[in-house]
């Protein structure tokens, strides 16, 4: 561990155990040395994923859905415990959506995790009482940013928009020494994916199986990403979306 990380503040979203990006997300920033600020609406879930990974660390249950707190909450962490040094946006709405059962519900559900509150959060920890110089936000989008999915038009839809408020943020931030990147893996190995593959038919298996010629991405491999460009190893490189697909967009 570099002990010059350790008063260093990372608020993470989506922190919860029972998300596997996430969660692997946390476990190697804190093997890092960072400490985190571990957010997410299921208290019991974010207390399961500070036993599990290494370090002390701040368990701060809210919901991203409800907007109007979104400011108030990281302006209050905060002013607890001290300016941050990152922001990991993985929180995601995630599901279906296909055109013939569209309604305003669920685009706000979509957009109001996704994309508003990621944008919200940006803002509040861009102020600068709340963040220190330099500093590092990463999002985590998604394939169907870059590649429209059947079925799933308001998901891809606003993780496009993540990835192109990435190169808003970054070139607004750049001059507060901030960068922002975007993190989007095709599909992970996860328990969710597990799940829904227990209920596909054998064809549709073999379909998914053959869209990422380098099989489906470890969760580890996005925390080693996400690690890196919270780390002065990245110095130089913002406002990039970059794309761990395991060959998705190729096939």
């Amino acid at each position: 561990m570099d002990g010059n990380l350790k008063d260093k503040l990372i608020l993470v979203t989506g922190a919860g155990s029972d998300s596997s990006i996430g969660a692997e997300i946390c476990n190697k920033l804190a093997n890092d040395g960072f400490t985190l600020v571990l957010v997410g609406r299921r208290k019991g879930a974010l207390e399961e994923t500070e036993r599990q990974i290494f370090g002390n660390h701040i368990v701060y249950p809210f919901d991203l859905s409800k907007l109007d707190e979104v400011r108030s909450r990281l302006n209050r962490i905060c002013r607890e415990h001290g300016k941050l040094y990152g922001l990991v946006h993985s929180a995601s709405y995630q599901g279906y959506s296909p055109l013939n059962r569209l309604n305003a519900k669920q685009i706000n559900n979509y957009f109001e995790v996704n994309l508003f509150a990621a944008l919200l959060l940006t803002s509040e920890f861009a102020q600068l009482k709340n963040h220190v110089s330099p500093s590092s936000i990463v999002y985590i989008g998604s394939i169907a940013g870059r590649r429209g999915l059947k079925g799933r038009s308001l998901y891809s839809a606003s993780k496009a928009a993540l990835q192109s408020i990435t190169e808003s943020c970054a070139s607004e931030l750049a001059h507060k020494k901030i960068r922002v990147n975007c993190v989007a893996p095709a599909l992970v190995e996860s328990k969710r994916l597990d799940e829904q593959f227990s209920i596909l038919g054998a064809d549709q298996k073999e379909k998914l199986i053959l869209q990422q010629p380098l099989g489906f991405v470890p969760a580890t491999k996005i925390s080693e990403l996400v690690s890196y460009l919270m780390s002065q190893k990245a110095s130089h490189m913002t406002g990039q979306s970059l794309f761990l697909d395991g060959g998705f967009s190729l096939a």
